[in-house]
């Protein structure tokens, strides 16, 4: 019983594993004129579920380049695409909420967040 998996060419998927085929086509065209790092981010970042938080490191460590958190943030910082590229649903390392680069900032960011049932709202 061999492993069955498909590879990135059957499957949607990239080389790194993330699926794309979801990401809107003329998304995934605009991401061509930016960079590889940022394309790859951005890709990653799109597998967050609805409803759930992940953080930089785990970003940095996704797109296989685990010391690269901060880099990670600055290309968040930069994401055109949001909120399509949810970059919302991205936290610092002590869950707290950091910056958005979409309107609203911070403020838009948590009320995505509790729209999706990520966090809860303040009593």
């Amino acid at each position: 019983s061999g492993d069955r998996r498909q590879g990135p060419q059957n499957s949607g998927e990239n080389n790194t594993g993330i699926n794309l085929m979801k990401i809107p086509k003329d998304i995934v065209s605009q991401m061509k004129g930016y960079t590889p790092f940022s394309q790859a981010v951005w890709k990653a970042c799109w597998e967050i579920p609805e409803g759930q938080v992940r953080t930089y490191g785990w970003l940095a460590r996704r797109i296989c380049k685990p010391k690269a958190a901060r880099a990670v943030g600055r290309a968040l910082a930069s994401n055109p695409f949001a909120p399509v590229i949810p970059c919302h649903r991205v936290v610092g390392i002590d869950g707290k909420l950091t910056g958005y680069s979409a309107t609203g900032g911070i403020k838009a960011k948590r009320k995505l967040l509790i729209k999706e049932g990520a966090i809860k709202p303040y009593p």
